[in-house]
């Protein structure tokens, strides 16, 4: 499971992360990544989810979002800890095995966090 600290919590934040951060678009979902500046905030990376009601009814999305919170569990350690991460969960994340959401969640990551250290500097 995610711990409490490293989730994304205020739409503010979420708004921030989508509106200025780098975005990588992958089959099953599209990842927003966004470099915090503020020096308020210690610890690691916080990742955040939206899974519409797109995806499908309310036990859909609750299951595709407990895949992708418990794979964004297993990235704290890979992710760098001034990242704020928001995955946008597409309908096809529903069909995807757990193997194929953690490639997308990994590749568009790691290109989302790249496209967003690039544009800080």
């Amino acid at each position: 499971m995610l711990p409490r600290s490293h989730r994304l919590h205020r739409s503010a934040d979420f708004a921030e992360v989508v509106r200025r951060g780098a975005r990588k678009g992958r089959r099953t979902m599209v990842v927003h990544a966004h470099v915090d500046s503020s020096d308020v905030r210690v610890g690691g990376p916080r990742f955040g989810l939206v899974v519409s009601k797109a995806v499908g009814d309310s036990v859909t999305r609750h299951r595709v979002s407990r895949r992708l919170r418990h794979i964004a569990a297993e990235l704290l350690g890979e992710t760098e800890t001034d990242l704020l991460v928001v995955i946008r969960a597409n309908p096809a994340a529903v069909r995807a095995t757990p193997e194929e959401l953690s490639a997308d969640l990994r590749t568009g990551l790691s290109s989302a966090a790249a496209r967003a250290r690039r544009s800080t500097t």
